[in-house]
């Protein structure tokens, strides 16, 4: 069985979560300028590094470059992102996971955005700052990530 081409129907939602559970992953493809697609490889990388690769592959097929507002799109199980998005690797990686976290409640039926529904999106990305600032040798990297939960970590009480 193949994974849905589109996953937005009850059928085809219910098809791709019963492959993921089977062990389906996708093969992520990036598509953009090339720019856009070395910004995105180096989250990539730092993802393998933080050892979340496989929850992404899970959940998002593509990760495509648009001119507008990043997004996840569900129905096509790709992240749109924008040059800003992509930018700083680490946001960009923290980005990524929020998203496929907010793709595996689509799958489960959980809602995932909006107010407290987002908690486990956010909860998400705070947990592969933290494996990426453990596992990581490079002492800038861990210095960063640092700065990013602790950024977090004021904006949880505004």
């Amino acid at each position: 069985m193949n994974f849905p081409e589109r996953v937005f129907t009850q059928e085809e939602v219910e098809r791709a979560r019963k492959l993921i559970e089977e062990g389906y992953r996708h093969k992520i493809k990036v598509v953009g300028s090339p720019r856009f697609r070395e910004k995105v490889e180096e989250a990539l990388k730092l993802i393998k590094t933080a050892e979340h690769h496989n929850f992404l592959q899970k959940y998002i097929r593509n990760i495509i470059e648009i001119k507008g507002l990043s997004q996840l799109r569900e129905a096509d199980a790709a992240i749109w992102a924008n040059m800003h998005a992509v930018a700083e690797p680490i946001e960009a990686a923290g980005f990524f996971m929020q998203k496929a976290q907010q793709m595996k409640d689509y799958l489960e039926g959980r809602p995932y955005f909006r107010g407290p529904e987002e908690a486990r999106a956010v909860e998400r990305r705070i947990e592969f700052l933290e494996a990426l600032k453990a596992k990581s040798k490079d002492p800038a990297i861990r210095k960063r990530c640092e700065e990013a939960l602790k950024r977090w970590e004021e904006g949880k009480f505004l």
